[in-house]
C-alpha cells in the first residue's frame, strides 16, 4: 500500500508527539522542568546564555545550571517544531481532504489545541510546576495525540462512527479510564516532587502521597483488569485475528505499565523508569484508540 502525502505527513507528526510526549517525560523525570525559568525567552534572552556570568540582573545565579537549561530549552524547540509538523498536517488536510470533514476538522482541533498547549508551557513555568497545571498540560498533551491518531487512521482506513459508537463504547470507557488515571498519575508525581523540595528521602517520597498514591495504584489495576477482560472476550468469541492482536497488545502494555509503577515504588523513583513509565502510559493510550479505530472499519 502506497501512503499519499498526508498519511505520511500524518504518521511522522503524530510519532513526532509522541517523541514529544517521551522528552517532556526526561525533563520532569531529570529536574529541567524550570531549567529556563521564564517563558517563552530563557533567563530573557531567545538564546540561553552561555555562562551565569551573561544572566541578566534580575535572575538569580543560583537558578543557572547548563544541563537543565538546555535541557528544558531543546525540549521547548522540539515542541515547536512539532507545532509546525501539527500545522503542516492540518493545511495537508485541508489541502487533500476537504471532502472529508472528519480529518480535517480533527487536525484543525489538534492544531488549537497545540496552540493552547504553548500557552498551558508558559502557565506551568509561571506556576513553578504547580501539580494541577502541569497535569492539565499532560491530559492536553494526550488529546492532541489521540485527535492525530484518529485522523491518521480514518485516512487509512474509513471509520464508521456508527459501528464505533454501537460496538466500540466498552473501549470508549477504557479509554477515559486510562486517560484519567494518567492525570493521577501526574498528580501523584507532582506530590512527589513536593516531598523531595521539603527534604524527604527519595526512597520514602512516595510513602508521603498517601490516599492520592493508593487511587492511582487502584486504577491502574483497574484499567490491568479491563485490558484483560477485553482480550479474553475477543479471544473467546473468535473475533477477527487483527483486533485479537492489537487486544494483546493493549494488555501486554498495561502489564508493562503496572510492572514500571512497581519499579518505581519500590526502586526509589528510579528516574529511567519514571521516563519509561509515563512513556508506555501514552503508547496504551494510543493502543487502545487505535483498537478502537479497528472495531469501527
Amino acid at each position: 500500500m502506497r501512503l499519499t502525502s498526508f498519511q505520511r505527513l500524518a504518521l511522522w507528526t503524530t510519532a513526532a508527539t509522541y517523541f514529544l510526549i517521551l522528552v517532556g517525560g526526561l525533563v520532569r523525570a531529570s529536574g529541567a522542568g524550570l531549567g529556563c525559568p521564564d517563558w517563552p525567552r530563557c533567563f530573557g534572552s531567545w538564546i540561553p546564555p552561555a555562562s551565569a556570568d551573561a544572566l541578566p540582573p534580575q535572575f538569580d545565579v543560583s537558578q543557572f545550571n547548563p544541563t537543565l537549561m538546555w535541557t528544558e530549552y531543546l525540549n521547548r524547540l522540539l515542541g515547536v517544531t512539532v507545532g509546525f509538523l501539527i500545522l503542516a498536517t492540518t493545511i495537508s488536510a485541508w489541502r487533500h481532504h476537504r471532502h472529508q470533514p472528519r480529518i480535517v476538522w480533527t487536525t484543525t482541533a489538534a492544531l488549537l489545541l497545540t496552540g493552547f498547549q504553548g500557552w498551558l508551557g508558559g502557565r506551568v513555568v509561571a506556576h513553578e510546576l504547580a501539580a494541577w497545571i502541569v497535569t492539565v498540560h499532560m491530559i492536553v498533551a494526550m488529546v492532541i495525540v489521540q485527535l492525530l491518531l484518529f485522523a491518521t487512521v480514518d485516512s487509512l482506513a474509513r471509520i464508521n462512527l456508527r459501528t464505533l459508537l454501537s460496538r466500540g463504547w466498552p473501549l470508549l470507557l477504557l479509554i477515559a479510564l486510562t486517560l484519567i488515571q494518567i492525570g493521577f498519575g501526574t498528580q501523584v508525581r507532582g506530590a512527589v516532587d513536593s516531598a523531595l523540595d521539603a527534604g524527604v528521602a527519595r526512597s520514602s517520597a512516595i510513602s508521603t502521597v498517601g490516599r492520592l498514591d493508593l487511587l492511582h495504584r487502584d486504577l491502574a489495576f483497574a484499567v490491568l483488569a479491563a485490558c484483560a477482560a477485553l482480550s479474553w472476550w475477543l479471544f473467546s468469541r473468535r473475533a477477527e485475528a487483527n483486533l485479537i492482536r492489537w487486544s494483546f497488545a493493549v494488555l501486554s502494555l498495561a502489564v508493562i505499565q503496572v510492572g514500571l509503577g512497581a519499579v518505581m515504588a519500590y526502586g526509589s523513583l528510579l528516574p529511567a523508569a519514571q521516563v519509561a513509565h509515563l512513556t508506555i502510559a501514552s503508547l496504551l493510550l494510543g493502543a487502545e484508540t487505535v483498537l478502537l479505530l479497528r472495531f469501527a472499519n
